[in-house]
């Protein structure tokens, strides 16, 4: 990573006091980070998906920018909040592709890591948002947590940092999750397989 924690931690305090020129730095010191989270995220992706990787960081940059006088805490709660808005663009997209295609046309995306030696497991996003909020009301640290992991690709420390939680315990809720989640996916919510 090109650009320093304390380096993106002062812009972002800055900006949160409403430093524009520091948003505009900022903008420029993360957008290679943010690119290759968005790049590594799009290769779980169906073949053929029409966003890439710039366009999905320019739309979060979109939706981020209007958040002048927000209160970052630092570089982890920065990526924090940029992963679960390129949740949503994602959610959105494959929303608006379902409705365009009217069969309900579906959008595949691995829920195993990006390092898994073996072939993912691929899942329907909405069905996945779905499983999402269900978690989030049955344990919603534990949705958070795979938010980031999953849409974010923030690491285990990132996720501990930005969720002010041990390593240890960011790695139990991920396990967790994710384990909650394939089964949840892969049976239903009435826990028949489809």
């Amino acid at each position: 990573m090109a650009e320093s924690a304390h380096d993106v931690t002062h812009l972002l305090q800055a900006w949160g006091d409403g430093d524009l020129a520091a948003r505009d730095t900022l903008v420029h010191a993360v957008h290679a980070e943010l690119r290759r989270r968005a790049a590594a995220r799009l290769r779980r992706e169906r073949p053929g998906h029409v966003l890439q990787p710039t366009a999905l960081v320019h739309e979060a940059y979109l939706r981020l920018i209007p958040q002048q006088h927000a209160n970052w805490k630092n570089r982890a709660h920065f990526f924090a909040v940029a992963s679960e808005m390129m949740r949503r663009i994602l959610v959105d997209h494959a929303r608006r592709r379902r409705m365009t295609k009217r069969s309900g046309g579906w959008s595949r995306v691995s829920l195993d890591e990006a390092v898994a030696q073996q072939a993912p497991f691929d899942v329907d996003l909405l069905d996945l948002d779905v499983a999402l909020g269900e978690l989030a009301a049955l344990d919603d640290r534990k949705c958070r947590v795979a938010t980031l992991r999953f849409f974010g690709g923030l690491s285990l420390d990132e996720i501990a940092e930005a969720q002010q939680i041990s390593r240890a315990t960011a790695e139990r809720e991920w396990q967790a999750a994710r384990a909650w989640l394939f089964r949840r996916v892969t049976t239903g919510a009435d826990g028949a397989r489809p």
